[in-house]
């Protein structure tokens, strides 16, 4: 296998595959590896609805091999170490693979571990714990959900970044329909425990979800963090982030939303900003100290929502910006912090959540987004996914 390209990207999820498809799509495409160790490709934005019951969870798997752009080499492999003053990484095989630009996409880390009681019991039938965020794990969400008739029902958010802010509400806000077409609801504690100080980042939004929490009697609980579960006692240990004062919270079930973080082999390398995510310039999806390298989804350091919306704004930036290095010519792409939100708050409604790096609107429709409407819960069920396959990984913007 050749040991050098002109561009390797790390990581084949959707950030990685867009923007090789893009590149793919160039009247002269660059010689390009992608470096990717699993054969599945996941649309993760659909894990909220399976969890809920609307789908089954193999509608979001396809084999990797699908979405390899042609021309394109795919290195079946992981990265374990970046050696960014000699253009190469490094990989589990023991390979050295050289490049003259690299592009970062590796996504980020669920931390499972980092909870007590947490990773031996998720998923686990009988434990009560369930959580949207695995593919080995979102069908015990809807197993708990719909077996649950009475009792209390907890879901968290944890005071680490995360992928799309916005899920662990949108399960809480699906349950509790259910719970009530079920005629149980008056028979079910529900209680939202999240890290942040309120419901969400952009008041706009948060004005309507406010009401939402209120119509559906859900006992939010804000700056509460989960640092421990008793799966055998079914009790979840919280701490108040300003108070630093402990609450046990016995459950009948538990969602979780798990701590994340950079991939670890991200965090200890030279790429990495302080806080282990990698350093890039916020517009140009340049690295702050290497030229030849490019940034961008779930594991930059973006000051953004971490979200497939986000990426399928950032990728041709970086796509444009990269070949205009590449060319000798200035960065002339600029991208905005846009990331967007599909806020589910039952079975046919959703809130449209789309705004910038300053927290405001860019919304896509002309008419008011934060207010919860069908026609924008059918385009993230029904259309969306369509884009993604047919659209965003091909390259077709």
């Amino acid at each position: 296998m050749q040991d050098h390209y002109q561009v390797v990207i790390v990581g084949g999820g959707s950030a990685g595959i867009t923007v090789a498809a893009l590149l793919a799509n160039e009247p002269v495409a660059p010689e390009m590896a992608i470096i990717e160790p699993s054969d599945k490709h996941y649309y993760q934005p659909i894990w909220t609805l399976v969890g809920a019951g609307v789908f089954s969870k193999e509608v979001s798997e396809r084999d990797e091999a699908d979405f390899i752009p042609p021309g394109t080499t795919w290195i079946q492999d992981a990265v374990t170490t970046f050696n960014p003053d000699h253009n190469t990484v490094s990989t589990v095989d023991g390979k050295t693979i050289g490049y003259d630009y690299l592009v970062v996409a590796a996504g980020l880390q669920l931390n499972w571990e980092a909870i007590p009681g947490l990773k031996e019991s998720v998923g686990q039938p009988g434990t009560g714990v369930c959580s949207n965020y695995s593919y080995d794990t979102v069908a015990s969400t809807w197993d708990n959900i719909r077996h649950l008739k009475s009792g209390t029902a907890v879901f968290t958010h944890p005071n680490t970044p995360i992928k799309c802010g916005g899920a662990p509400q949108k399960i809480c806000y699906l349950a509790e329909d259910y719970f009530h077409k079920a005629g149980v609801r008056d028979q079910i504690d529900l209680i939202f425990c999240s890290a942040e100080p309120k419901i969400f980042a952009v008041e706009k939004y948060a004005n309507t979800l406010n009401q939402v929490i209120e119509r559906k009697h859900i006992d939010a609980r804000f700056r509460q963090n989960l640092v421990a579960l008793h799966p055998s006692q079914r009790e979840a240990d919280f701490d108040h982030l300003d108070t630093g004062e402990r609450t046990t919270i016995p459950y009948d079930m538990i969602h979780v939303t798990p701590p994340m973080s950079p991939p670890d082999f991200i965090r200890h390398s030279p790429l990495a900003a302080d806080t282990g995510w990698v350093s890039v310039h916020q517009h140009t999806l340049q690295h702050t100290v290497y030229p030849n390298i490019f940034g961008l989804g779930d594991c930059s350091n973006l000051p953004t929502s971490k979200t497939g919306a986000a990426i399928r704004k950032q990728a041709p930036t970086l796509a444009q910006n990269l070949l205009s290095v590449m060319h000798n010519q200035p960065l002339v792409a600029s991208y905005n912090g846009y990331t967007s939100c599909p806020l589910v708050t039952g079975y046919g409604s959703l809130i449209l959540a789309e705004f910038d790096y300053d927290k405001q609107p860019e919304e896509s429709f002309p008419f008011d987004q934060s207010q919860e409407r069908y026609s924008m819960y059918a385009l993230k069920a029904y259309a969306l996914p369509k884009m993604y396959w047919h659209g965003m990984l091909r390259g077709r913007m």
